[in-house]
């Protein structure tokens, strides 16, 4: 599952440069994560680092519209990052 920045987003810009999979980019008016590259962290981290570094409780929760497996999860790590 990815995850979603919601409204209450501050525009902090602390989320951005701590996702490994480059998935949160400064859209028209908060910043957004794009599903197909985000992991959760999954293959970088123990927990999306996005929303540990947060200053918002709950503004980064996981996206209804995409729901992954943790082994979904992991195979997009596979694509996005080949070895």
């Amino acid at each position: 599952m990815a995850l979603l920045i919601i409204s209450n987003c501050i525009n902090c810009d602390m989320c951005e440069p701590e996702c490994p999979n480059q998935a949160i980019a400064l859209g028209d008016e908060i910043y957004e994560i794009d599903a197909t590259r985000c992991t959760e962290c999954v293959g970088h981290y123990a927990i999306p680092t996005c929303q540990s570094v947060c200053p918002i409780d709950n503004t980064i929760i996981r996206d209804p519209r995409y729901s992954e497996s943790r082994d979904a999860l992991w195979e997009k790590f596979v694509q996005l990052h080949p070895h």
